[in-house]
């Protein structure tokens, strides 16, 4: 399916970038941390511009620092989180930016540099194919040994066995000892019908141990309201994430 400009222009794209990452035992903010000669937060935002949308990207950033405000400059729009309470509140930050300027939000994340354009044009294609609430990316790994090892602490994508839809999101530490053996797993790459996304966001607990707002969380919410729902497939290399240095050492080797 072939995107339209008109759709294009309707589309608008989250970048969540607040993150201290201080596992990655720095002073420097985790996006700012260079992969292959540029900042993690670079390789997003040029995926972003490889789409051509009429919108900026809108980065949560850290009311910490502006190293990122201060690289990207007028490449994007920013929006501060002031206190770090989960993906779900990030996302909520960009409502103002965003209502009423577009129809279909994407969410991204700054320490995530491998999501390619090709695959966020069919994540889009995909939603308005479906108008679907929400359009999700999943991958398939063949186990969990060596270089998938880092991809066990991924929500699984449990599926119904008769028509393969998604039943739910399992995260690790909840799942049962079979659903730790699912393959298919949940990189958190989204896209929203926007109306959809404002209004939901605000039903969101933050009844769990972190005492956050997940993101994740909507999608047993579509599932129990009967919205539409459906995903694409992405290779493994695109759910790599930077969480640590060596996360970034092995990233360099990619």
């Amino acid at each position: 399916m072939t995107i339209s400009n008109q759709t294009l222009d309707k589309v608008g794209v989250v970048i969540l970038a607040a993150g201290e990452g201080k596992r990655m035992k720095s002073d420097i903010p985790k996006v700012m941390h260079e992969l292959h000669g540029k900042p993690l937060i670079e390789h997003a935002v040029e995926h972003v511009e490889d789409l051509g949308l009429l919108h900026k990207p809108v980065i949560v950033v850290s009311p910490k620092h502006t190293m990122v405000q201060d690289y990207l400059v007028s490449r994007a729009e920013y929006v501060v989180q002031p206190e770090q309470l989960g993906t779900g509140h990030a996302v909520s930050m960009a409502e103002f930016l965003l209502q009423d300027k577009v129809t279909h939000v994407i969410v991204l994340y700054g320490d995530m540099p491998f999501v390619s354009a090709d695959s966020l044009g069919r994540l889009i294609s995909r939603h308005v194919e479906r108008d679907n609430a929400v359009t999700l990316m999943t991958f398939m790994v063949p186990h969990f040994k060596g270089v998938y090892q880092p991809f066990y602490n991924f929500g699984r994508i449990v599926r119904d066995p008769d028509n393969g839809h998604i039943l739910r999101i399992v995260e690790r530490k909840d799942a049962t000892e079979s659903e730790l053996g699912i393959l298919e797993l949940n990189p958190s790459f989204f896209c929203f019908k926007a109306s959809w996304l404002w209004e939901s966001l605000k039903k969101l607990k933050n009844t769990n141990v972190q005492g956050e707002y997940y993101l994740t969380d909507l999608i047993g919410l579509a599932i129990e309201e009967g919205e539409h729902l459906s995903s694409v497939s992405i290779e493994p290399k695109e759910a790599m994430g930077i969480n640590t240095l060596d996360d970034l050492e092995i990233a360099r080797t990619v």
